[in-house]
């Protein structure tokens, strides 16, 4: 063989590299694809993920006591009404007693979130939705405890013990969508504060949602107002410090700021919506002073003395070892902590305050996390057996149909529906959202709408009624009412039980129904069928 034979040709030559070069970077791209995948298994399986899991497993536990929020049902006739219509109301369309007084859906997008979700599965689809929504807030205040901290253990245990503060927020209403927007706000600014700057420019988009949600809103432009403040200046005062912005990162956060601000006119209402929560501040004393929620934290009762134990703690543990706070977080910890003084309602902005600060605590007797001792397996067992308890302690639909049954007066509806007595109706402020979702051809006197009852005067004249006034009966009388569905034991259901002007036609283990005694004789003389079988029942033969 000649040597001329025994060379290779050139483009062989160059065709060998380019293909070992080939081979070489597939098999980079599939050990990276292969090392990312194990890294997400691996963090799936993490034993901060396993903590996570943990939290969830607790609050659908908590949550296993299934307590519908009263105006919960309204809500849900609200956004029914809206969707079926696509117009947004203006005036009161529910109740005989404020009829055609001005009146605005202010949270009419999580209202067509409820409508849509108990449109496809009811009862049970809207438990589902609050246990997602509840999760992922819970998981949220995890995750920026744990951020703030630095530490995934001392970012677990304050929401373990606060759980009860924070499951009261926790109620099937627009506001546990406000809440979750709320902390998704804090997790953006601590990132800011680290130096990301890529989660501020998602927050107009967040507030143009969240102004059409959920009056909260205003709580997160306060936020936004006070971490922008709170860096003009660099400073140390004892143990509270404030770091100035750079003049980037000031730029950033007022751009975001104004971009927050500038969407909030964007609503079926204008700038209504932006408006209502200092409507609610300033024009609503009496809703503000006989509203449950609204009333100062109860320290007589276990979730006023939780609160009490968790900020005396942070106090005596500051005191003991001097922390060192951003100026900002010390203030919105100590606002939330007021307000929740205030009104216990307000527990809704005081958690999401506290958790960081409590962890940032916590953290001093925490080791951090070590990815390399993690223990993958037993966290998959843990989880896994976290996973099983939250679809056992899920409630079911019979159950949830039964808890609605104890709540609210379901068969007393159906009685009426089957005996209709014509006429206004007196109702009290909590049962008032459930018949107007589920016996809206009968106007309501008052349901959880305190707004538009405080403005048209009804709130108190239904104070007047319930606190058995002087003039209580007096107000029946103005408002022509011939029918009372109210709860068992009740101050007025006991007082119209001793009024010869009232007789009670029906009573079951929730709810009780009286009718005037002149509305019973009067029926007599017409023969009619309803009216004689009330006059049956006025003499002893009540329905269960």
């Amino acid at each position: 063989m000649s040597e001329q034979q025994m060379v290779c040709p050139p483009e062989l030559v160059a065709v060998a590299p380019a293909e070992e070069a080939a081979e070489q970077l597939a098999g980079d791209t599939r050990e990276k694809s292969s090392s990312k995948l194990l890294t997400a298994i691996q963090w799936a399986f993490s034993f901060p993920a396993m903590l996570g899991v943990l939290l969830v497993a607790r609050l659908v536990y908590a949550m296993n006591i299934f307590f519908v929020d009263p105006d919960v049902w309204w809500h849900i006739k609200v956004g029914q009404d809206i969707l079926r219509s696509h117009r947004w109301p203006t005036t009161d369309p529910y109740s005989f007693t404020a009829a055609h007084t001005p009146w605005i859906a202010y949270e009419w997008l999580g209202e067509m979130v409820l409508a849509s979700v108990a449109k496809m599965g009811g009862i049970a689809a809207l438990c589902a939705l609050l246990m997602v929504v509840t999760s992922a807030a819970m998981l949220g205040l995890y995750y920026l405890a744990t951020l703030r901290a630095g530490n995934c253990k001392a970012g677990f245990i304050p929401l373990f013990l606060m759980g009860p503060l924070v499951f009261l927020s926790f109620t099937l209403r627009p506001q546990m969508f406000g809440y979750l927007f709320l902390v998704m706000l804090l997790i953006a600014l601590e990132w800011f504060r680290k130096g990301v700057s890529w989660p501020l420019w998602t927050l107009p988009v967040l507030f143009v949602v969240w102004v059409n949600t959920h009056g909260s809103f205003i709580v997160g432009i306060a936020v936004m107002v006070a971490y922008l403040c709170c860096g003009l200046r660099s400073f140390r005062l004892g143990n509270v410090e404030a770091s100035a912005w750079s003049a980037k990162q000031r730029m950033q956060l007022e751009l975001a700021l104004l971009g927050a601000l500038a969407v909030l006119p964007i609503t079926p209402y204008g700038t209504r919506l932006a408006v209502y929560p200092f409507d609610m501040m300033f024009n609503q004393p009496l809703n503000v002073a006989n509203i449950i929620e609204w009333r100062p934290m109860p320290f007589d009762v276990e979730f006023g003395k939780l609160f009490l134990g968790m900020v005396v703690l942070a106090v005596v543990l500051q005191i003991l070892f001097r922390f060192t706070w951003r100026l900002e977080e010390l203030l919105l910890a100590m606002g939330g902590t007021v307000m929740a003084c205030i009104h216990a309602r307000m527990l809704l902005v005081f958690v999401p305050f506290f958790v960081a600060i409590f962890a940032t605590m916590l953290s001093r007797w925490f080791g951090r996390y070590h990815r390399e001792r993690d223990k993958y397996v037993l966290n998959a067992a843990l989880m896994a057996a976290a996973i099983f308890a939250i679809v056992w302690y899920f409630p079911s639909r019979s159950k949830l149909e039964r808890s609605v049954e104890k709540q609210f007066p379901v068969r007393a509806v159906k009685f009426l529906r089957s005996y209709p007595i014509k006429g206004p109706i007196f109702n009290n402020y909590g049962t008032g959202g459930y018949l107007v979702a589920y016996y809206p051809e009968q106007e309501v006197f008052i349901d959880g709408r305190g707004d538009l009852y405080e403005r048209s005067g009804v709130l108190g004249d239904y104070m007047q009624v319930v606190t058995i006034k002087p003039a209580a009966l007096s107000v029946l009388n103005f408002y022509g009412i011939r029918v009372c569905l109210l709860e068992q034991g009740e101050p007025l259901a006991v007082a119209l039980s001793a009024s010869p002007q009232w007789k009670r036609i029906y009573v079951d283990g929730t709810s009780v129904i009286f009718v005037r005694a002149s509305a019973v004789s009067s029926g007599t003389e017409g023969q009619n069928t309803t009216s004689a079988r009330l006059i049956e029942m006025s003499k002893g033969d009540e329905l269960p």
